[in-house]
């Protein structure tokens, strides 16, 4: 879930962001995500003293990153479960890489490009932009994009997952998202060709299309009613001439 050897994690709550930095509050977090553990589990789990942890749960409450509840049949046992969201992570600035973005920007202005050129460089500016300064928003936009996926899948009627990847490969072309290509049925593996989010980009050394991977994960739920997770594992950002996504289903 969380990244490793980074500073500071920031979290949405319903009270807005909240930045962690403590190495226990993060394992705390990464202990209970996915389900709720006793504060017996937990301190067993972060190896510490009952009062530092009894600290730092209370931290975390305050917060609202965290929710405590008592266990109905014993009031003197509590659970401690995730009330919050993963949103983003502090990085090295990657100032060089954004600075050639706004000078291609600049570029489509002075140049008279057509104006989809010159929104899809304004919005990599903002989505770089956001890096440049340190922050990696990458957990966010999955989030985003699973909420446009949601949205967008109602529209697709395909009854199976072979017609799916059909309709999902005429609207990427459509609106000239990319070229899909369906390269292995199991696990199922997209190859985006002239990747809208980052065909013009770099080798940064990383994946960059979180917003794709959420938007893919939305549609075959919403779809199909199909949970798959979507893993991005070859980029544009990775030095290749293509994206590539491992499409799995979820028992």
């Amino acid at each position: 879930m969380l990244p490793k050897n980074n500073i500071t994690i920031i979290f949405s709550t319903e009270n807005g962001m909240a930045a962690l930095d403590s190495p226990v509050k993060l394992k705390i977090i990464e202990f209970i995500h996915g389900q709720p553990r006793s504060f017996e589990n937990i301190v067993n789990e972060c190896c510490k003293a009952k009062s530092t942890i009894s600290v730092h749960l209370k931290d975390l409450v305050m917060q609202n990153i965290i929710l405590e509840q008592k266990d109905p049949s014993d009031k003197r046992k509590k659970y401690y479960s995730l009330n919050s969201q993963f949103i983003a992570y502090s990085q090295t600035p990657m100032q060089n890489c954004y600075n050639r973005i706004i000078d291609r920007l600049m570029d489509t202005v002075d140049s008279g490009n057509s104006e989809m050129e010159f929104y899809r460089t304004l919005c990599h500016t903002i989505r770089y932009g956001l890096e440049a300064y340190g922050m990696n928003p990458k957990p966010v936009f999955k989030k985003i994009g699973n909420d446009i996926g949601q949205k967008m899948g109602k529209f697709f009627v395909a009854g199976s997952i072979e017609e799916l990847l059909a309709e999902l490969a005429g609207f990427w072309q459509l609106h000239g998202l990319g070229e899909i290509e369906i390269r292995n049925p199991d696990p199922l593996t997209l190859i985006v060709h002239d990747c809208f989010d980052c065909s013009d980009m770099p080798d940064v050394g990383r994946t960059l299309c979180a917003l794709d991977e959420g938007i893919f994960e939305g549609i075959f739920e919403a779809s199909l009613k199909l949970p798959v997770t979507a893993k991005e594992v070859e980029c544009y950002g990775t030095g290749h001439n293509h994206c590539k996504f491992d499409i799995r289903i979820l028992d």
